[in-house]
């Protein structure tokens, strides 16, 4: 057994300014404990799987960035810029089913190697679009790569860490989230503010090579090791409908969509929101929407994790209740920050991250609960499930609908004081009326979570019950 100050000189490096031996202490490694060499690989394969999702969400949050001139460019309506924000996720959400399949059966290690470098090189393509067809294209072929992480990337931590450690290491893997969010808001702002908008497709391209190949020296643990049940068998019948025949996942892939139409209602318009109504340039745009999704997603994250292992181990609809609760809150925060006048940028960010912060807790708490009632074996066929119904019904329709209601308002404005032409004022007031949907679809989430919460104590008896059995 290695020492722990033999272990911190192995891993205790920085990268971007975060040690290792602080993401082992964030999910829960006492400092009295020897850390082993297990222990270490495992943080390794946390580490860089956080990296991969970091470079998964800076990745994808670009062109929302760069939104506002690639619209006057192209003289885009914001329908149409929504459409391009849905090519991306239709095809993520078809081609995940797939490969969760595939995160269940093969190398989860070599799937999320592979799909990284090819999202990394298509990202990279998107700068090179000379129409909107094109970087429409460019989008789609993101998607297919971007769609191996998740499910992989579940299945090993549910392999790598037990149940009692899982929100936590979730809640790290995650962080990749908010981290992404924010880099991509300020580096890609910055980019694009002094060189052009192309460019910041172009820079985030060998970030990821680099992880791609990192992922190739990630452990890959038996399915089902972390809780001592080493069997990659799952309940008789089709793994799509075993998954599809827990009544808390049918719950949870409702949540799963209009969660994610709310994130992408926000994450697609808050820079262009930002400029027109607050009259923000584009390099302070960014930097706003940069702390309000980072900071307010690493604190809503971390937080949330450690609530959601508490309130969890506590009661078996802990981690659900936390979430409706949470959902409740945001509510009034996001409709707070949406109701302050032109200019009031300052509180709007307050109030926006307030607001966003209690939304992050729903990816600690949703994904762990996840886990809690699918066997190992299925885990990446239940992630991908999920996530399909909350790309197609959720994320798909979030930019494209939240664009249609802003050109909706927009025209309503513009009919309203007499214009005869769209101008820049009609198209902030559109877009701030448009923006209001995400407070309500707070309110209806909590509503869904809580009704998830009511069922899954039994869900989890029911898997316990079957893997005992099996186990006999």
């Amino acid at each position: 057994m290695a020492s722990q100050s033999s272990w911190r000189g192995r891993v205790g490096g920085q990268v971007g300014g975060v040690s290792l031996t602080h993401l082992a202490f964030a999910i829960n490694i006492p400092p009295h404990i020897p850390v082993t060499q297990e222990t270490s690989k495992r943080v390794f394969a946390l580490w860089v799987l956080f990296g991969i999702n970091t470079m998964n969400f800076y990745d994808r949050m670009i062109l929302s960035v760069v939104a506002e001139p690639v619209r006057k460019e192209w003289a885009l309506s914001d329908s149409a810029l929504g459409l391009l924000g849905t090519a991306f996720t239709l095809l993520y959400a078809f081609v995940g089913v797939p490969f969760g399949r595939l995160a269940d059966t093969w190398s989860r290690k070599w799937l999320l190697g592979a799909g990284c470098a090819v999202w990394s090189v298509l990202t990279a393509a998107s700068g090179m679009a000379q129409n909107s067809w094109q970087l429409f294209v460019a989008r789609l072929g993101v998607g297919v790569g971007e769609a191996s992480c998740a499910p992989a990337a579940n299945s090993l931590i549910g392999d790598l860490y037990p149940p009692k450690q899982r929100a936590r290491a979730l809640s790290v893997f995650m962080l990749g989230l908010p981290i992404g969010m924010f880099l991509s808001f300020l580096i890609s702002g910055l980019v694009a503010h002094k060189y052009g908008w192309r460019m910041a497709f172009y820079v985030a391209c060998l970030p990821g090579l680099i992880l791609a190949v990192m992922a190739l020296w990630m452990p890959e643990p038996q399915r089902g090791s972390s809780e001592g049940r080493v069997n990659p068998a799952h309940r008789p019948g089709s793994p799509y409908l075993v998954v599809l025949g827990i009544p808390t996942i049918l719950w949870i892939i409702v949540s799963g969509a209009l969660h994610n139409f709310n994130m992408y209602a926000a994450t697609s318009f808050i820079a262009a929101f930002l400029g027109r109504y607050h009259a923000l340039d584009l390099k302070s745009a960014s930097f706003a929407a940069s702390l309000i999704f980072g900071v307010s997603g690493i604190i809503g994250l971390l937080v949330g994790g450690w609530a959601s292992d508490r309130f969890g181990g506590a009661r078996a609809d802990g981690r659900l209740l936390l979430s409706a609760v949470v959902m409740v809150v945001a509510a009034p925060l996001t409709y707070l920050a949406l109701r302050q006048p032109a200019g009031s940028v300052a509180l709007f960010v307050v109030l926006m991250g307030a607001g966003l912060a209690c939304v992050y807790v729903y990816y600690s708490s949703v994904y762990a609960a996840i886990q809690d009632v699918v066997e190992p074996g299925l885990r990446g066929t239940a992630m991908a499930i999920y996530f399909f119904a909350m790309y197609v019904l959720g994320a798909s329709l979030g930019p494209v609908g939240t664009g249609m209601l802003s050109d909706h308002f927009a025209r309503r404005a513009m009919t309203e004081a007499g214009a005869t032409v769209m101008g820049e004022q009609f198209k902030a007031v559109g877009l701030h009326s448009a923006m209001h949907v995400i407070p309500v679809l707070c309110l209806v989430l909590a509503v869904v979570l809580y009704a998830s919460s009511r069922t899954v104590g039994r869900d989890m008896a029911r898997l316990r019950a079957w893997q005992e059995a099996s186990a006999a």
